[in-house]
């Protein structure tokens, strides 16, 4: 059984199409299932994010695994396959396990030491369980990797004071007004990402107000930060009392529009605005960045600020590595042992139908064999079958674990003829 990976991330894929693709939670269990139907596809999960799309697939043959992966993703998202594949990486066995085990790790993050991928993880692996898309070993799989994340952050510094999505828009919200003290800002949405926005806006002096679709949730969040609550209905009407904007919504199509803010800057006297839209799909329509006076920078604007963060995290980075590496073959190991068994279990029991074959001829042609001469020849057929056997398959089981043993197990398959189709 391979480990596959097919997807894409900020690293290969710009906003405007992993928009495209992002899955809502609503969506998945139906997308599990679509997936887990495939007959390639053993095993499967699926993990959507912000800042990436990946599909975890288990099966005895990955290119065929990765196929179906990618054709299923180019129907359900209605993305024409082309312009699919130019984005799209595809990863198997050895590669796939390193990968996933970093992203787990927060090491493949846009915001590397970031803690809500490995929250993000483990719901999508929890979510995959739930409606029977995964098996024994992309639970394996998974809880290497947990556990691969959880030394990362236990033994390295990589998450020691760590530079946020939101501190990074925070600090392009200083570039364009310098000193934050008495700006007011507009946070859409009162989740995670709204809130740590909010903790260091106020530390800069900036007065919040929060527009939700559940006005009760806008209320907690805006008490926490002594700010005013707003329902998202009448967002418009409040556009321009914001010098900055901030959105992060579950919402599939854009909240605000350019001709809400072509209006709010009317009303403000052309007085700039600056909007972060750091939500996949996005919230501001982009066509807001056409506008006088409008600085619009969405999540990939981001990325800038937040490369200087791996640069000074690079020894912490390089002992995070090593981390996942062990862990990594690790996980290699038994799975490569776990590739073996049905083969093993295939040859004992090609060379036991030979032996009971033989054995039945012999006695079929021995005249007279009396009971107890028969339980001799049976006996010295087994015998014979686990001595010729025992050497062998203990070597085996031993360079199996080897970075060449997949040579050893696909050699003797094809020796003896054993189908692991």
């Amino acid at each position: 059984m391979k480990i596959v990976v097919v997807g894409l991330s900020h690293k290969t894929t710009p906003v405007a199409i992993r928009e495209r693709l992002a899955f809502t939670t609503e969506e998945l269990p139906g997308c599990l299932q679509e997936l887990r139907a495939r007959a390639p596809i053993h095993e499967t999960a699926l993990l959507s994010t912000c800042n990436r799309v990946e599909i975890y697939g288990a099966g005895q043959h990955p290119e065929k695994v990765a196929g179906e992966i990618r054709a299923w993703l180019a129907a359900n998202r209605g993305v024409d396959p082309e312009l699919l594949a130019a984005h799209l990486y595809q990863l198997d066995s050895a590669e796939a396990v390193r990968h996933g085990f970093r992203v787990a790790a927060s090491l493949d993050s846009l915001v590397v030491g970031e803690a809500q991928i490995l929250g993000q993880m483990k719901q999508a692996y929890q979510l995959a369980g739930e409606h029977g898309a995964s098996g024994p070993v992309l639970d394996k799989f998974f809880q290497h990797a947990f556990h691969a994340a959880k030394q990362v952050r236990n033994e390295t510094g990589i998450a020691r004071n760590p530079v946020s999505i939101a501190s990074a828009a925070v600090s392009l919200a200083r570039r364009i007004f310098g000193d934050l003290t008495g700006c007011r800002c507009l946070l859409i949405g009162a989740g995670e990402m709204c809130e740590l926005a909010a903790r260091h806006l106020v530390s800069d002096g900036v007065t919040i107000l929060v527009a939700n679709r559940t006005l009760s949730r806008a209320v907690a969040l805006a008490e926490t930060f002594g700010g005013e609550a707003l329902l998202l209905d009448d967002l418009e009407h409040h556009l321009d009392r914001a010098d900055i904007i901030l959105s992060s919504t579950g919402a599939t199509g854009h909240v605000v529009t350019a001709p809400m803010i072509k209006a709010s800057l009317k009303r403000r006297r052309q007085r700039p605005q600056f909007l972060i839209d750091i939500a996949v799909p996005r919230d501001l329509d982009p066509a807001i960045a056409r506008l006088d006076n409008a600085y619009l920078y969405d999540i990939d604007d981001l990325t800038r600020i937040v490369e200087n963060n791996l640069k000074d995290r690079g020894r912490e980075v390089h002992a995070a590595e090593a981390i996942v590496e062990m862990r990594s073959e690790e996980f290699l190991r038994w799975l490569q042992t776990q590739d073996l068994t049905p083969v093993l279990t295939a040859l004992r029991e090609r060379l036991e139908a030979i032996r009971d074959q033989e054995v039945a001829r012999t006695v079929g042609s021995w005249p007279g064999i009396s009971p107890e001469e028969r339980k001799r020849v049976e006996q010295c057929g087994r015998l014979l079958v686990n001595k010729i056997l025992h050497a062998p398959l203990s070597r085996l089981r031993q360079l199996a674990v080897e970075p060449e043993g997949e040579l050893y197990v696909d050699a003797l398959r094809q020796l003896f003829q054993l189908d692991q189709a």
